[in-house]
């Protein structure tokens, strides 16, 4: 899924602004050619915060607008890209429908070149928010026990973030020649000081046509010419790309007939590696030790919409405090994003959507069948960023008895025999085989709150482990939970060496609210509860990674551990303030206590 871009070949137009929507309440219009009396929205932007009245509507609204064709696009082929619907969209243009995508956070494009007019088109979207069983990230789940989350909630969700509904990110119209490239993957390798890049290519069926490869940057000009749509460029003394030195080449890929280009695309890619070494994780040949947090796109009004000046904002608190990774949970983050962690050097484990899973019926087959086409979807999309070191194939799955996690964490964390439900441990071996078919270059990882207990580790490659000890487990006492988490992690790494990472830790707390002795919620028991965490991780040399749970405070459901339906677990607010933590963990991550040290 190539992203649009704009050459002489190739014209792209952002039909982001004013749309107008329409609430179905009782899903009794048919409006796919049209509607009167809607309400004006901005697109992107998640309506429940930004429609008055809408906060927690999470069924059916229909979205309009109306565009005319850019000039001089006749004669190419024409396309309509979604990059963000949630959940289930079904398109139509001028009355004709197009299809439909389900699952939000991932892109889906349509062609209309024998579609649409040059003048006075009209796009219209139906959006399906509803929470359902048989849907990912599941909701409703009536009589399931330790399935929805936290107990009673409102909207009742299997996770821990509000299911913000609309158009998300932009809605792009694009064009491409009749003969052009329909996808690039790049592989890199390297060599001593060489860098070697391997390109694989593939273009709209027809005619025979050839491809040739340029690569320019730090100094190197090298070219190819394609062979059944590969090449392979090879750069001396190459320029590596990493957190401290970000560099990137320019990739430009031409479609040639008779050596005359009728097509071009152009990406930014960065020379390195990444594997795994017994306990470590290695990039370009060198241990790595992730720092950094969970997040989530999430800020007043915009609910889950694009913000690009959101983008920038974190990304300055994450090099700020010192951290170098982060993960997109609980879903893919913008190709915004992703782009901006290429060019800033930031890694990243990229996620699915796939949060909350239970593996029992109803809704069991379409669940895993959904979680399989967010992996190629995902995969497809993110494959060429250096940034993606790890894929993620869920977080936090049902995957274990009730009984067996109560054994479990009863018996000092013997393990349990036959703790994990076959549908499950199923499910995440042909997860897991998938992923690897579609890329062999990334390791994968799957995040697991079950402990040792979590069969479906056998099959990734890196463990990552949620906790909260000191939190909702030992409450109030951050010594002894800090003991218990380290017993935990020993235990888990007895059962599954290889590189740790601890995924998430952290401890809600109020702004402003100081309390001494520390007490929890108050921003002293945070400093206290994330330095005692990071000096016990610190002193486990298997521990590859630390992400804090989370960068910052964010929208939840309504619910009795939810004051004010927000999770405060961010050392940030959510319009990113720092709490006293952020301080700390700079302090404790950068080595500097004020601003103009180091």
């Amino acid at each position: 899924m190539l992203y649009p871009q704009n050459n002489h070949t190739r014209q792209m137009h952002d039909l982001s602004g004013f749309w107008q929507i329409h609430f179905d309440e009782d899903n009794s219009g048919a409006f796919e050619s049209g509607f009167e009396g809607g309400e004006i929205i901005a697109v992107p932007a998640s309506w429940n915060d930004q429609i008055v009245g809408r906060r927690d509507y999470l069924g059916i609204a229909w979205h309009q607008t109306q565009f005319a064709l850019p000039w001089g696009w006749r004669g190419q082929r024409i396309f309509i890209r979604f990059n963000s619907v949630n959940y289930l969209a079904e398109v139509w243009l001028n009355g004709l429908r197009l299809g439909e995508h389900e699952g939000g956070h991932l892109p889906f494009a349509f062609e209309i070149t024998n579609h649409v007019r040059d003048q006075d088109n009209l796009l219209v979207v139906r959006v399906d928010g509803a929470l359902s069983v048989d849907r990912v990230p599941p909701g409703q789940i009536a009589g399931k026990e330790n399935i929805t989350f936290g107990g009673a909630n409102f909207p009742d969700t299997t996770f821990d973030f509000f299911p913000f509904c609309g158009i998300q990110r932009p809605v792009l119209l694009y064009c491409i020649p009749q003969q052009a490239i329909t996808d690039v993957t790049v592989v890199t390798e390297i060599e001593g000081a060489a860098g070697i890049v391997n390109v694989k290519t593939a273009h709209t069926p027809g005619e025979s046509l050839s491809t040739r490869f340029t690569i320019e940057g730090h100094g190197a000009f090298q070219t190819a010419e394609g062979v059944d749509g590969g090449g392979i460029l090879i750069i001396p003394n190459a320029a590596f790309w990493s957190p401290g030195s970000p560099r990137l080449y320019q990739l430009t890929v031409e479609l040639l007939r008779e050596g005359v280009p009728v097509d071009r695309y152009t990406l930014d890619i960065g020379i390195r590696t990444i594997k795994v070494d017994g306990d470590r994780l290695l990039l370009n040949g060198e241990p790595i030790k992730l720092l950094g947090f969970g997040r989530h796109e999430d800020f007043p009004v915009v609910g889950r919409g694009l913000l690009p000046a959101l983008i920038i904002k974190d990304y300055g608190l994450m090099y700020w405090i010192g951290a170098n990774s982060f993960r997109t949970a609980h879903y893919p983050y913008s190709e915004q994003m992703m782009q901006l962690a290429d060019q800033l050097g930031f890694l990243v484990i990229d996620e699915t959507p796939a949060v909350g899973l239970f593996f029992q019926e109803p809704g069991l087959a379409r669940r895993n069948e959904l979680c399989q086409q967010y992996i190629r979807e995902l995969i497809d999309r993110d494959k060429n960023h250096p940034c993606v070191i790890l894929w993620s194939l869920a977080n936090e799955p049902h995957t274990s008895t009730p009984e067996a996690r109560r054994a479990y964490d009863s018996r000092d964390f013997e393990v349990i025999a036959h703790s994990s439900q076959p549908a499950a441990v199923e499910a995440f071996r042909e997860l897991a085989a998938l992923a690897r078919a579609l890329d062999p270059t990334r390791p994968i990882t799957l995040v697991s709150w079950e402990g040792a207990v979590e069969e479906s580790w056998q099959f990734v490659d890196v463990i990552s482990f949620n906790r909260y000890r000191g939190w909702y487990q030992q409450s109030g006492r951050i010594d002894a939970g800090v003991q218990r988490l380290a017993q935990e992690i020993d235990a888990i790494h007895t059962r599954f060496p290889g590189p740790f990472i601890m995924s998430e830790f952290g401890a809600d707390t109020i702004p402003g609210h100081h309390a001494d002795p520390p007490e929890m919620f108050s921003e002293e028991y945070q400093t206290e509860f994330l330095s005692k965490t990071i000096a016990m991780l610190n002193s486990k040399p298997f521990v590859a990674g630390q992400h804090i749970w989370n960068l910052c405070d964010f929208k939840t459901s309504q619910g009795v551990i939810r004051m004010g339906a927000y999770n405060y677990k961010g050392i940030f607010t959510r319009d990113r303030r720092p709490k006293m933590a952020a301080y700390r963990v700079r302090q404790l991550w950068t080595g500097r206590e004020t601003e103009d040290e180091g």
